[in-house]
């Protein structure tokens, strides 16, 4: 299998996929087999989910010397973004200046490069978020 081929096979790579349990109705990403509020009790009642890709900024950081391969992003913000469904994840905050973005901020989930791999140039694809008009 080739990598590139590899990469497009995990669908939460390129998706907001999750679980929700059908026991106390907690959302969950990534997916997990068993819910931390129940716990047991969830064992089998965890459907998948697929998030909507809105949320609001939680807290966020702005990084000026940022690790190897990412030198020519600095300056770029990542956040801790609570999803409108629940979960909270970290990410990239793109296409605005770092001053624009803020705790409360509501940003949409986009499509972008991550980073090319190597001497192939395999370039990798996945999530980043971006404020909302």
């Amino acid at each position: 299998m080739s990598i590139p081929r590899f990469w497009r096979e995990i669908d939460q790579r390129y998706n907001l996929k999750g679980v929700k349990c059908g026991n106390c109705g907690h959302h969950f990403f990534p997916a997990r087999t068993m819910c931390s509020a129940c716990r047991h009790e969830s064992i089998g009642k965890l459907a998948p989910v697929t998030f909507s890709g809105n949320g609001t900024v939680e807290t966020c950081s702005v990084v000026h010397n940022g690790p190897a391969g990412f030198e020519d992003q600095t300056p770029y913000v990542m956040a801790i973004i609570k999803l409108d469904e629940g979960p909270r994840i970290t990410a990239q905050i793109v296409d605005c200046a770092p001053d624009q973005v803020g705790i409360g901020t509501r940003v949409r989930k986009v499509f972008r490069r991550i980073n090319e791999e190597g001497d192939a140039g395999v370039i990798h694809y996945g999530y980043k978020f971006a404020v909302q008009a």
